[in-house]
């Protein structure tokens, strides 16, 4: 392998605090009544729905249609939601402070580098993504070839986007190994596209997939 390529959200960053929490605790700021474990249900479900769309759509995205998705779940998951809310919430998780690191991914991450590892990170996040990066000391070594699927056009799994995670590599697809927790988006997508891929699997439930570690520390 000549370059490693890591999702984001759900790999080597993940919320501070639950997503569900920090819905609940603004919409009360807002007058809002918000059960965390209510608002966790129904934030999950129409985010499903947002992927169907996407799917329908044949992945193609834009920076306007990843605001609208966001938009769409916060008024789906609070009742009552206003846009005033919605600003709020999209503003808070573009800071680094919403988000963390595990230390096992940023050693991994270091790791690869010093074996002279091309590293970057290709994400369905939206171009908020940026601002983490760069505010996260542990991820800048991914700082310049961040893809980003709002920026690209497409998302994981699209055709689209493993061709531009190719280009920041600046190497063959079959010398890129993906590295994500979504069977479809990240492992799939990246195979497909010619890649090696590897499941972060923590909890051991794709037994099917041979290409799979419980945790980062396995990959290196």
């Amino acid at each position: 392998m000549r370059a490693v390529f890591f999702d984001a959200v759900g790999t080597v960053i993940f919320p501070a605090r639950p997503a569900s929490d920090v819905y609940a605790d603004a919409a009360r700021r807002h007058g809002l009544n918000a059960d965390p474990d209510e608002v966790r249900r129904r934030l999950w479900a129409h985010f499903r729905v947002e992927e169907a769309t996407d799917r329908e759509l044949n992945w193609v995205t834009s920076e306007a249609r990843e605001r609208d998705r966001w938009r769409n779940i916060v008024f789906a998951a609070l009742d009552g939601a206003t846009d005033e809310l919605f600003v709020e919430l999209y503003h808070h998780f573009a800071k680094p402070s919403a988000w963390s690191v595990p230390p096992v991914a940023a050693e991994c991450i270091a790791r690869l580098v010093s074996q002279g590892i091309v590293v970057g990170m290709g994400s369905n996040y939206d171009s908020r993504l940026a601002s983490v990066v760069s505010g996260t000391p542990a991820l800048q070594p991914l700082r310049e070839r961040l893809v980003i699927s709002s920026l690209v056009g497409v998302r994981k799994p699209g055709e689209g986007f493993f061709a531009e995670v190719t280009r920041a590599a600046g190497c063959d697809p079959s010398d890129i190994l993906f590295v994500g927790d979504d069977v479809a988006n990240d492992y799939h997508g990246a195979t497909a596209a010619g890649m090696k891929a590897v499941l972060l699997d923590e909890h051991g439930k794709h037994e099917g997939i041979a290409n799979r570690v419980r945790g980062l520390a396995e990959l290196p």
